[in-house]
């Protein structure tokens, strides 16, 4: 599970660069020993993290090729999607937002990206953040937030994804990493949730982490718009890292009896376990 802190946290966080040995240009982005993004300078459009690169498929399949995006991503990191968006579709505007400056002003100096990528970061809390945006403002909105390796609480509710379909416009695209293991009882009550707010959801995962064998990433999608399941699943079995996807029947079962979250019980994704991250 990768991701960063979008809400406020009492305790400031080791951040680490790490140089990839294996992609001379790339770097590897630690938080709290999390890796938290892959970017490679010299090719954005490489995803190295398999959650990412079905993130990148969502992208691809949010509008016609390279037809630029208004996108928000909560969660700024290393902005891996982002530049891959701005590469992959020119002209893109695209609005990002995190909580700690000292991580944003590290990747601006150490990774920096072009004035022409159309990228701006903002700091600040995600959720309110994401308030303040304006009615049907985006195409897509990502939400790739963790605190200390869990999803804040705030940003799993009804309420929360209510605010992301207001600012995206009709036929938008909401996409977000969860993390989960075991009895996927957080990922469960995730696409539950998203199902109480949007008129379709799927899920995408490896089968290992679907049937609860080992903890790991999960993009959950969603739009009031009918998704491109068909290839979005067909993408996802052709990566380096098979997945599956959940639509419709199969995403109802997979739920369950799983009742949608909200604010006033919502409570953090679960922690991964220690040995999750080896470095």
């Amino acid at each position: 599970m990768r991701g960063r802190n979008g809400d406020g946290a009492d305790r400031r966080p080791e951040v680490e660069l790490l140089r990839d040995a294996d992609r001379p240009d790339s770097w590897m982005l630690v938080v709290d020993g999390t890796p938290q993004s892959h970017v490679d300078l010299s090719d954005p459009t490489y995803l190295d993290f398999e959650y990412m690169r079905r993130l990148g498929h969502v992208a691809d399949l949010a509008a016609p090729p390279r037809e630029p995006l208004d996108v928000l991503h909560l969660g700024a990191g290393a902005l891996t999607l982002a530049r891959y968006i701005a590469a992959t579709r020119p002209g893109s505007r695209q609005r990002a937002v995190d909580v700690d400056a000292r991580l944003v002003d590290l990747v601006r100096a150490s990774l920096p990206w072009g004035r022409g990528a159309g990228i701006r970061v903002g700091i600040g809390d995600a959720r309110a953040w994401l308030g303040e945006r304006r009615d049907s403002s985006a195409d897509l909105v990502v939400c790739d937030v963790f605190a200390g390796a869990r999803t804040p609480a705030a940003l799993t509710s009804v309420e929360f994804h209510a605010e992301a379909a207001r600012v995206l416009r009709p036929g938008g695209t909401f996409a977000a990493n969860v993390g989960d293991g075991r009895r996927l009882r957080h990922a469960r009550a995730q696409a539950a949730t998203a199902l109480a707010v949007f008129a379709n959801a799927a899920l995408i995962a490896e089968p290992g982490v679907l049937r609860g064998r080992r903890f790991g990433n999960l993009v959950l999608v969603a739009s009031d718009a009918p998704l491109p399941v068909a290839e979005l699943a067909r993408r996802a079995h052709r990566d380096p890292d098979m997945a599956r996807l959940l639509s419709d029947g199969e995403l109802e079962r997979f739920v369950g009896g799983a009742a949608p979250v909200r604010d006033a019980t919502a409570e953090d994704s679960p922690a991964p376990p220690a040995d999750t991250f080896p470095r």
